[in-house]
């Protein structure tokens, strides 16, 4: 029978378009595997690539070609033992079926075997990175105390061994059901009409026989691994094995694999007894045994021996796990110690620790963005982060916190946003922008330590310009011809600049050009003569995103921070190594464990459940040229250890860190978020205390951001720890008791670098003699404290100008715990306005001062001397309002009086001015408010001008 003539005329054109579509397929993955090649080589980073490639394609090739051969090759045995009479007429469906098995054998096995076999084999490349981690895996050096085999079994081959068995039971169970469609359909197995029961011939009944026969043995062998999977399973109390575990389901898995191998061998014996209700009616018997054994005897061990004593039961497995958890998360080592703080106050109490007070950041991160925005943004396509950090740096000779921000290329603020100008001009942003932490300027301003651009002041030259950055999220064309202007935006004032970096994938050929053209589908990469042959793309450009590409097996930390090293400006980048089959160790979800207020600025955490984690590295990203440096940081790390066998080359050792960057490196956050979550719980070490839950802690609610749920941030901060000889730079959080808003204990960790100290967790666990209020309650007395409601009602009544609290810092000090909020203001109705610190909230025990700086406050509390110096300026120096203008509520009346009559004057007509100022701001007249301010500013300049200041 011949097809009509139009099929035959639409065939070719039918046969063009799946050529076509075939070859735009393949040169689209040509196109992304070789694009990633050249990324990968640009950034010397070609032998991840190369090996992550040539894993992918072996089990891709390798599980999809077992899948493939297993299914097809089972359908292909079936049709080989069809039996030579065939009766027909079951249905139109199974005629149709078996005519193309008759006919076309080889397609109709081809399609399914190998559609499961592509399935398969991308299902398989997903687990490149721990099949890496397998082959390279090293000892823990440590052993579970239930079966004795070194945790490296549990975290690197258990997890490949199950997945593998998964994978083999269910290319057995495809092929078993392709097998039997094909026996149907042949004729091999076929139904009695008479008795509804199925026959087989003597070459099915053998085939399926051995099929099952080895399903129930692969079945038997996961019920053997199912026993170590205990020590990793959720648990009624905790992650880990329990008592019922221990004692019913250990031994019932163990039993059912025994039940499936005897079952297993009744089935391979089928073909020999022919019968096949023996091995029917024991594979019915392994499901009843399997109930009674796995589910029912573990039930009643529960029930009847463990719950009426369940503390006594599970107290070696609870202490076991508690052990185990607080090794898996680094809290092993952590130092208690009840701490008795007291709430009285009196003269000169905290001159001991006098000198912690000039790190008291009064600078909030969280608070000041719109401060740098304003004050150092220069220009509109320029922006820095919602978010600020916290660094360090040697300013005239002594370690100084200081809170530094990268001023990036903000493309929405572009006057014309057309493809030359985001891609080829506005290239890169310029320069960070520092500040001291602890000072600012009498208008409330930042102190700046680094400003302006290009970049002026404390520190040396270097390179400024970041390429490479958190807010770089589209590609750059950089590098011109010889001869050639250059085009990219260097500073505001027109000079521009030709990239002279070696970060990119130089893209001169037209090759190159097309590829890229493909990958990002812009045509404006071929057309655009702007696109020469010197011409760099410069892509992946934030640094956390080349840090992820350069070293997949890492998490990174959800904030990292802009630092000047060895002349260079780098990103520095924390990054862990994690597990989720660390044994016996309670797991937590990475995402909820580090979130609180600052999560939303800074980025949110991946959505993982983990049991192990450490920060094994360091990571460095040049901001320049974009180029990635990877350092071992805890070098004794298993998992690390493994990806650097498996990567070799690609982790530099501890020892390679500068001096320069070292002294930049902190504590990570995330680590520490996770660990003060666990300790919630688990600095009990004791499993009676921790069954009872009677001491539990709880990270308190942030108390400064209203309407919100989300926990307080930690704090890095220069503390003087009690007993301690001199402060040092930490992080900082506190616990309140579960369901209380009292303080409940104070935890640091030491995150100087250069400590012989750091990563020492502390913890002051406060009395149960006497209350310690919280965070919160701390707020409340703060907000309704008469002093601090008369200074800030001049800005909030008048509804001008607005009152933001800073963060809330806890410091050990005066042998309690000191509580320090800055006050920044903020004119209302006014694009320009920014917050001004203005005024510093201090409380110790029940007793609040408040001053427009913090010495001031602190005199206040300490019965007029604090017995510091804060090393604030004078405290006669007007605070700042709104926006940057004078406060009229501070004189200069409590600085000396200089000996210089002309000055003299200035000061007391700048006096004079503010006190009109005052009066002016309570009649509502803002307009003789602002003037008035502005003339005690003027004569205030002139006095200190005429001191020499």
């Amino acid at each position: 029978m011949s097809l009509p003539a139009s099929v035959h005329r639409r065939s070719p054109l039918l046969l063009t378009f799946g050529i076509a579509a075939v070859l735009l397929i393949v040169f689209a993955v040509f196109t992304q595997v070789w694009t990633d090649k050249l990324w990968f080589d640009s950034i010397g980073f070609g032998q991840v690539f190369s090996t992550e490639l040539l894993t992918r394609l072996v089990l891709f090739a390798g599980i999809g070609a077992l899948m493939a051969v297993l299914v097809g090759g089972n359908m292909w045995l079936a049709i080989r033992l069809a039996p030579p009479a065939r009766s027909g007429g079951e249905s139109a469906v199974l005629e149709a079926y078996r005519r193309m098995l008759e006919h076309n054998g080889k397609f109709a096995v081809a399609i399914p075997a190998l559609a499961l076999g592509v399935l398969a084999g991308m299902s398989a490349v997903g687990e490149t990175l721990p099949v890496l981690a397998w082959i390279n895996a090293v000892p823990f050096g440590q052993v579970d105390p239930t079966f004795g085999l070194d945790y490296k079994f549990y975290v690197f081959e258990l997890p490949i061994w199950q997945s593998f068995l998964s994978f083999l039971m269910t290319s057995l169970v495809f092929s078993l059901i392709g097998a039997v469609v094909v026996h149907f359909a042949t004729g091999g197995l076929r139904a009695v009409r008479a008795t509804g029961r199925p026959q087989l011939s003597q070459a099915a009944r053998v085939h399926l026989s051995i099929l099952a026969g080895v399903l129930l043995v692969l079945y038997g062998l996961q019920s053997l691994l199912d026993r170590y999977a205990m020590l990793l399973s959720q648990g009624t109390l905790f992650t880990g094995i329990h008592y019922t575990d221990d004692h019913s389901r250990i031994g019932a898995k163990l039993v059912m694999a025994v039940i499936s191998f005897l079952v297993a061998g009744l089935f391979f014996a089928n073909p020999i007894l022919k019968r096949g209700i023996y091995p029917a009616a024991a594979l019915v018997l392994m499901v009843v045994s399997g109930l009674i054994l796995t589910l029912i005897y573990p039930a009643v061990v529960q029930s009847f021996v463990v719950a009426p004593n369940q503390p006594d039961k599970e107290n070696p497995y609870m202490q076991r796990h508690i052990d185990m958890t607080r090794q898996a998360f680094g809290i092993d080592d952590t130092e208690l110690t009840d701490y008795e703080a007291v709430t009285q106050v009196q003269a000169g109490q905290l001159k001991a620790d006098a000198e912690a007070l000039p790190g008291i950041r009064l600078m909030d991160p969280a608070v000041i963005g719109p401060t740098y925005e304003q004050l150092q943004q220069v220009r509109g396509y320029y922006t820095f982060p919602e978010a600020l950090d916290v660094d360090r740096y040697m300013i005239d000779g002594k370690e100084t916190d200081v809170v530094v921000a990268a001023r990036e290329m903000n493309l929405s603020g572009l006057p014309d946003q057309n493809w030359n100008n985001i891609h080829t001009v506005y290239t890169h942003g310029y320069g960070l922008v520092i500040a001291y932490g602890n000072r600012r300027q009498t208008d409330g301003q930042p102190e700046w330590i680094v400003r302006d651009i290009p970049p002026v002041g404390k520190l040396p030259d270097h390179e400024s310009r970041i390429y490479f950055g958190e807010q770089s999220t589209q590609y750059a064309i950089v590098g011109r011809e010889q001869g050639q202007d250059p085009i990219e935006l260097d500073t505001p004032n027109g000079r521009s600049n030709v990239y002279a970096g070696k970060g990119g994938v130089p893209i001169g050929d037209p090759f190159t050009r097309a590829l890229y053209a493909s990958k990002f589908m812009d045509v404006n990469l071929l057309l655009s003569d702007r696109v020469n042959s010197q011409s760099r793309i410069l892509y992946n450009r934030t640094p956390k995103e080349r840090v992820q590409e350069v070293a997949p097996w890492l998490t990174v930390d959800s904030n990292i921070y802009p630092a000047v090293v060895d002349g260079r400006t780098v990103w520095i980048v924390d990054a862990y190594t994690t597990s989720s089959s660390y044994p016996n160790s309670q797991l937590v979800n990475l995402r909820n464990s580090a979130a609180d207020t600052q999560s939303r600025a800074v980025g949110a955490q991946v959505d993982a459940n983990i049991n192990y984690i450490r920060n094994s590295v360091k990571a460095v990203v040049d901001a320049y040229d974009g180029s990635v440096t990877l350092y071992a940081w805890d070098e004794a790390d298993p998992i690390l250890q493994a990806y650097a066998r498996a990567f070799p080359g690609t982790v530099q050792p501890k020892s390679a860190i500068t001096p320069d960057l070292l002294n930049h490196l902190r504590y990570p956050e995330d680590l520490f978020k996770v660990q003060r979550e666990i300790l919630g719980r688990y600095h009990m070490t004791n499993p009676y205390t921790w069954y009872a839950q009677s001491d539990l802690w709880q990270v308190p609610n942030d108390p400064v951001k209203a309407n919100t749920d989300a926990k307080e941030p930690p704090y890095y901060l220069s503390i003087k720890w009690p007993k301690d000889k001199s402060p040092v730079f930490s992080q900082t959080t506190v616990f309140v008791p579960k369901g209380r808003s009292n303080l409940a204990s104070y935890l640091s960790v030491v995150a100087e670098a250069t400590s012989p100290d750091y990563g020492k967790l502390r913890v002051l666990r406060m009395s149960d003699t006497h209350q310690i209020d919280g965070p919160g309650q701390t707020f409340n007395a703060i907000n309704t404290d008469p002093k601090v409601a008369e200074r800030l009602r001049p800005f909030l009544n008048q509804g001008a100008a607005s009152a933001t609290y800073g963060n809330l810092l806890t410091l050990p000090m005066g042998n309690g715990l000191l509580y320090v909020a800055p006050i920044y203001t903020m004119r209302q109705g006014n694009t320009g306005s920014y917050p001004a610190l203005a005024f510093v909230v201090v409380r110790f025990g029940a007793h609040v001062g408040i001053g427009n700086t913090l010495q001031q406050a602190l005199d206040e509390v300490f019965a007029g001397s604090a017995g510091a110096d804060t090393g604030e300026r004078p405290t006669g120096t007007p605070s700042p309002t709104p926006s940057g203008t004078a406060s009229p509520s501070a004189t200069p009346s409590g600085t000396a009086q200089p000996n210089n009559p002309a000055a003299a004057a200035q000061l007391e007509k700048a006096q004079q001015a503010f006190v009109a100022a005052d009066a002016a701001l309570r009649k509502g007249d803002l307009a003789t408010y602002q003037a008035k301010v502005n003339e005690a500013k003027a004569a205030l300049a002139e006095a200190l001008k005429l001191m020499g200041r």
